[in-house]
């Protein structure tokens, strides 16, 4: 009686397996949006602001596509039929979703935006380094980087003494880094002279 109870019960964990299995299998996977290289998850975390350059495209309407766009200085691109759009703050997929919202139903049924990062705003680079000023930031940028782009150090550059103002920190006060630390746009990194 016992075995066969224990049998039963295994025949029913093989079938459970089996049907999960096949569903696994034989369901068509879903496509998750933003995942296909150059959309615009890449960008996902990157916040745009004054001086970073745009690309608008809207598939099928030339008119409503503009390339080379720079933000201005109160973080706003015009844009031909919804007037001068502020996007200070917003990242791409929400520029392009604002844009798809603007267009629909008004202007276009079903409007397919793609917006594109052509350049990014300047980071700045001062003190001990070869050709020390601003530079257009790159994602991924370090202190090494950012010197590097800057010329490399100079002899008597320090590498303990390196700071960077945050572009977002109202204080303004610099926060000690090392070459690892992320650089972001608009920030300023300070290199020191080392007297040792």
């Amino acid at each position: 009686m016992k075995f066969r109870s224990v049998i039963g019960f295994l025949s029913c964990l093989i079938m459970s397996f089996a049907v999960q299995a096949q569903s696994t299998f034989t369901s068509d996977p879903v496509p998750q949006q933003g995942n296909a290289p150059g959309s615009s998850s890449a960008y996902s975390s990157y916040r745009l602001g004054a001086g970073d350059v745009v690309n608008i495209r809207v598939f099928g309407e030339d008119d409503l596509s503009k390339e080379k766009i720079r933000l201005t200085d109160a973080g706003t691109v015009p844009y031909p039929v919804l007037g001068e759009l502020r996007v200070l703050g917003m990242t791409v997929g929400d520029l392009e979703r604002l844009i798809t919202d603007g267009l629909k139903g008004r202007y276009l049924v079903n409007p397919r935006v793609s917006v594109q990062i052509d350049e990014y705003r300047p980071f700045y680079v001062n003190g001990m380094v070869e050709k020390p000023g601003g530079y257009p930031y790159q994602p991924g940028l370090t202190v090494r980087k950012a010197a590097s782009i800057a010329g490399g150090f100079k002899e008597r550059a320090s590498s303990s003494k390196m700071y960077v103002i945050r572009e977002g920190d109202k204080s303004q006060r610099p926060t000690k880094v090392d070459l690892n630390s992320i650089i972001g746009p608009g920030d300023i990194l300070t290199i020191e002279e080392s007297f040792f």
